[in-house]
């Protein structure tokens, strides 16, 4: 069965496995995603991930999610940039996120990046989601 939506999926697990105070999720494995875990990541939203590879079926993202005094520390992550409607902005139009606390996730000619980043390359692109 394809999937129509693999990175709304991927962030319709986070959201799930925190409102459960879960500390792992697992999620299908992809160059895409990947990229996104690593914004994540090096943003602070999430402790880390891993490809690991369970009982010799197709391999898995293991994602470490982040927590601060029991609360998760995403808040709100929203995917913009859906299949039936892609959502792009240029330099100068980039969304920022509760006034720069929160991160945009774009995906541009230099690769996927947070928000700051893609204005430092002065690149635009995808808006994939927003986090907060």
């Amino acid at each position: 069965m394809s999937m129509t939506d693999p990175i709304g999926d991927m962030l319709t697990r986070i959201r799930n496995a925190q409102q459960r105070g879960k500390n792992k999720v697992l999620s299908p494995t992809s160059r895409l995603r990947e990229r996104v875990l690593a914004v994540l990541q090096q943003e602070g939203f999430i402790r880390g991930f891993a490809t690991t590879e369970l009982d010799g079926k197709r391999p898995e993202l293991e994602i470490e999610l982040k927590y601060f005094d029991g609360e998760p520390v995403i808040r709100d992550i929203r995917r913009v940039s859906k299949p039936g409607r892609r959502v792009y902005a240029s330099v100068d139009t980039i969304p920022t996120v509760f006034n720069g606390l929160g991160v945009s996730i774009l995906s541009t000619s230099k690769g996927v990046m947070s928000d700051t980043d893609a204005r430092q390359n002065n690149v635009g692109g995808e808006v994939i989601c927003t986090v907060f």
